[in-house]
């Protein structure tokens, strides 16, 4: 029961963490015309959920992290047959690999890299497990409620709607595509996209400093004076606001020090890993709402910090890449994305196996010590 309690303790922290830092990315690719098909808590896997305004929402099998599936965000060129295919698909509605080739007049494999692009984009859905083929559909579609308003106020036939699979005529294949487009985290110039990449971080930093507030400017905190005597202040929001400041750039440092070969054996020592993280969620709640909510904001703040770093598939590795291809004006290719993506993993599960290793070992030793600074 003990390890039931402690494992729903950390789902609880860090789903609630990992839904804010998400959240942030999903609000902003929204915010700028953005399609995301998926927000969900938990690894990719089987899941379970509902579909609203074109993003289905739900829990994964393993609910460990979370995603925002933003469309477009793939590296690379643009594959060249794009518009061929996607207009190909929609006029069948429900077609294989080897149908869009002959449709676009390609080869299986130009229509097969064609059609997965489009997949990502969100603009048709990709084979199933069911489907003995490639095959693809095209995507249901809902008029939305401004739609019909908009068609019934202008005197005009409602939109039709379609289901998934179903043919669709296509007038002009140049319009279909460039509406689509425009709904593509790659259609947006650097500066949105350095939004879009920077805005979970920024939510988990915001979520910290309103908590900080919440804590010493509203609910308060005991002091004990030399005397002995013992009084419950509170502090200006603004005393608040430094506190959290001050605590964000204490972080800051530490995740610098894992770089820094003479001070990275201290950090690693010092910080803990998801059995830490568990056991110290539960300690926080058992000793009441002050400590739960001080332990998810510094928890929310190591969440931010650490997705700065500039390591892809991180947040700060992403921006870099930006930050390089905007100032070279040449695209990372998607061989050179993997290839640092599995550097960057391989170095994070390298200090991972580190911290636990050590959380272990303190849990055998019962000395129910765990690093206070920043989470891994």
């Amino acid at each position: 029961m003990d390890l039931l309690i402690t494992i729903l303790c950390a789902v609880i922290v860090i789903g609630f963490l990992v839904f804010i830092h998400e959240g942030g990315h999903y609000l902003a690719a929204r915010a700028f015309g953005v399609r995301v098909t998926e927000f969900m808590l938990g690894l990719p896997g089987p899941n379970v959920g509902f579909t609203k305004g074109g993003t289905k929402f739900g829990v994964t099998a393993v609910p460990l992290g979370g995603y925002a599936r933003v469309c477009g965000m793939e590296a690379g060129e643009m594959q060249p047959h794009l518009k061929e295919a996607l207009a190909a698909l929609y006029r069948r509605g429900t077609a294989e690999m080897e149908d869009i080739a002959a449709d676009c007049g390609i080869t299986d494999d130009e229509a097969y890299e064609a059609l997965e692009e489009l997949t990502e984009w969100g603009s048709c859905s990709g084979p199933t497990k069911k489907d003995p083929y490639n095959t693809y559909r095209a995507p249901e579609v809902r008029p939305s409620k401004r739609q019909l308003r908009a068609a019934e106020a202008a005197g005009e036939p409602a939109p039709r709607a379609y289901a998934l699979g179903e043919a669709r005529p296509v007038d002009d294949a140049q319009a279909l595509f460039d509406d689509e487009y425009r709904q593509q985290y790659r259609s947006l110039p650097f500066w949105k996209r350095s939004v879009i990449l920077v805005a979970g971080v920024a939510m988990n930093l915001l979520f910290a400093i309103l908590v900080f507030v919440v804590l010493f400017s509203v609910i308060g905190f005991d002091v004990q004076y030399p005397t002995g005597e013992v009084a419950h202040i509170t502090v200006t929001p603004w005393q608040s606001i430094v506190v959290g400041f001050n605590y964000i750039g204490a972080v800051i440092q530490a995740v610098v020090g894992l770089f820094n070969p003479a001070t990275a054996a201290q950090t690693v020592s010092d910080s803990t890993s998801i059995v830490g993280i568990a056991v110290l969620s539960r300690q926080a709640v058992e000793q009441g709402l002050f400590m739960a909510l001080q332990f998810m904001a510094m928890i929310s703040v190591s969440l931010g910090i650490m997705n700065l770093i500039p390591i892809p598939p991180l947040d700060g590795g992403r921006f870099v890449v930006e930050v390089f291809q905007k100032a070279t004006r040449k695209v990372v290719s998607p061989r050179a994305m993997g290839y640092m993506s599995m550097a960057g993993m391989a170095l994070f599960l390298g200090f991972f196996a580190i911290m636990l290793n050590q959380d272990i070992q303190n849990l055998i030793a019962g000395t129910g010590v765990f690093g206070g600074g920043s989470g891994a």
